[in-house]
């Protein structure tokens, strides 16, 4: 029997005792060394690289018959496997012919592209690429893939940073980033239950709800599911985990506070006030995760029991459709600019956001139990945020910053480019001649030396003097550089009698609407910034107290006082 004549014996005898077991399992054996004799099952061989392939071949078979994956490493350490013909390698039966190479063949020098050299101890779980991290779900952007920005949330009267340091979650900025996994909800389901029965129908933790008390025997519960398309972020006093952003009071004055906004709380592991009219769980933004990644804002928030309950002294009501909504305590406002932030800085009108994202008009007073009227979609309102929207949470207002609009704005660096600018041009001061520089962006709150000073009125800089008072000079303040009172002083200049505070550059680029050069200054907190944005912000009145609205300054809350609200800086350039 020569070697073509052993190998067609050997292909007919395999294929029908295989066919008998799996019409599924088709062996090919390329062996040209085989020289066999037997009678029946019994094949006897005369070569003992075809005895090993023979072995192999008898357990590929048998494992393909019972579901099993390839054959194991430990029984055919020579050979590696070829896919053919769509076949998978999986432990399932394939589809097409299954060929065994022999490592030192001319096949097996050349392998074919589709070779895959892995362990087979698990060939349903693919094995990681080379140099994947294997860490959890928080590596969830490729290194060359930037995540996506939602927005930031800015809060007002903090000039780059709360008077105490950014801790946390418990910071001046916020930037709203696209979740690893969607956290969004939606409603549901709508259940009329007893009002005694509330505890026990909101006993599960693992589901979000809304519960409407309408009077001490009747609730309506409104459960919420999970949402795949939007991730939610949350707002509030609350220090708890499921508060993404904590909110402080902003201590706003009508007198001038040097470097920034003052918050009500300077220190303490509760990071609350007894006196803090924003709510724990003030609001919730919810962000749609695909393109455009539109975000609207809705009144109230979750609490660590996945609840929102809105009391039977609550403003509340049943919708034309049957659905319920509500309102906060001190409710939610929210202000859009009538046109382009970035370009045609305008106030719009400031409405009142419910618990469902619906629009309504101020109500009298701020915790009034009677609502406003319902704004029609029509009017072109809704709960979108947009950039240069402000919220209002009754004790802190914040700005929202689209990506868009933070491309028009100064950065840190460039902020600080322009305050080196400014000093490089050696401005003096008029009557005493000494070189005036603005301090460092880190140096907010501490009055240096050669610090530029202005007078409000006229506008004209100048160094610090203490002189030139129209009334009864108060006390000196801390140092001995600043006087304690805020009495007017006569500029030696143009003799226009008005008050004289020091210069502070504006250090939070997101509320700039523009990347312009620093030229006004607020009145009279002496914050100064570009022309375009002590425009917009002197226009735009800002929620005071239950009913009052007023202008301020952005870095500080300081209302503004005068005609205009802002001064065009006056600077002297050097004698030399």
């Amino acid at each position: 029997m020569n070697g073509t004549d052993c190998q067609d014996f050997f292909l007919s005898h395999r294929q029908t005792q295989l066919a008998s077991r799996s019409k599924a399992v088709h062996v090919h054996a390329p062996c040209v060394h085989d020289v066999r004799r037997g009678r029946g099952d019994v094949i006897l061989h005369c070569c003992s690289i075809c005895l090993l392939l023979h072995n192999s071949l008898l357990l590929e078979a048998s494992q393909a018959v019972r579901g099993l994956t390839s054959p194991s490493p430990l029984h055919t350490p020579t050979l590696t496997r070829r896919h053919h013909r769509g076949a998978t390698i999986s432990g399932e039966p394939q589809s097409g012919p299954v060929g065994m190479v022999l490592e030192g063949s001319s096949e097996a020098l050349c392998p074919p592209p589709s070779l895959e050299l892995r362990p087979s101890c698990n060939k349903s779980q693919a094995s990681p690429p080379l140099g994947c991290s294997s860490q959890p779900h928080d590596a969830v952007f490729s290194e060359d893939k930037e995540p996506v920005k939602y927005g930031e949330l800015i809060v007002l009267g903090h000039n780059g940073s709360l008077s105490n340091g950014d801790k946390g979650r418990r910071r001046s900025r916020l930037a709203l980033y696209k979740r690893p996994k969607a956290n969004g909800v939606k409603p549901d389901v709508i259940h009329n239950v007893s009002t005694p029965l509330v505890s026990k129908a909101l006993s599960n933790k693992s589901q979000h709800s809304i519960s409407y008390t309408l009077s001490r025997s009747h609730s309506v519960i409104v459960e919420y599911t999970h949402d795949t398309n939007t991730d939610m972020f949350q707002i509030g006093r609350s220090t708890e985990s499921m508060i993404d952003f904590v909110v402080t009071d902003t201590a706003g004055s009508g007198s001038g506070q040097g470097g920034g906004g003052v918050s009500s709380v300077e220190g303490g592991n509760s990071g609350q006030s007894a006196q803090s009219t924003i709510s724990r769980y003030a609001c919730r933004i919810m962000c749609e995760r695909s393109a455009p990644y539109t975000a609207r804002i809705y009144a109230a928030g979750f609490d660590s029991s996945k609840n929102i309950f809105l009391g039977e002294r609550a403003a509340k009501w049943r919708t034309s459709d049957g659905l319920m909504d509500g309102l906060t305590t001190n409710g939610v406002l929210v202000m859009h600019p009538a046109g382009e932030f970035v370009s045609e800085p305008s106030p719009g009108v400031w409405r009142e956001i419910s618990v469902c994202g619906n629009v309504f008009a101020l109500r009298e007073t701020r915790s009034a139990q009677q609502r406003g009227k319902l704004v029609r979609k029509v009017e072109n309102e809704s709960n979108t945020l947009q950039d240069g929207s402000l919220i209002d949470l009754c004790g802190a207002t914040l700005l929202w910053r689209t990506p868009a609009g933070l491309r028009h704005t100064p950065t840190l660096k460039q902020l600080e480019s322009l305050r080196q600018e400014l000093n490089a041009a050696r401005p003096q001061c008029p009557v005493g001649f000494n070189t005036l520089a603005f301090p460092s962006l880190a140096q907010r709150e501490i009055v240096d030396k050669k610090q530029p000073w202005v007078y409000m009125n006229c506008g004209h800089v100048h160094g610090y003097h203490n002189w030139g008072y129209r009334k009864e000079k108060g006390p000196a303040g801390p140092g001995g550089t600043a006087p304690a009172s805020t009495s007017d002083r006569e500029c030696p200049m143009c003799r226009r009698v008005g008050p004289y505070v020091p210069l502070w550059l504006g250090c939070e680029g997101g509320l700039y609407l523009d990347a312009g050069p620093p030229t006004h200054a607020f009145c009279p907190c002496g914050h100064v910034c570009s022309e375009k944005t002590v425009m917009g912000w002197s226009q735009i009145p800002l929620p005071h107290g239950t009913h009052a609205f007023h202008a301020a300054c952005p870095f500080c809350g300081t209302w503004l006082t005068g005609e205009q609200g802002h001064v065009k800086l006056i600077f002297q350039g050097p004698v030399d």
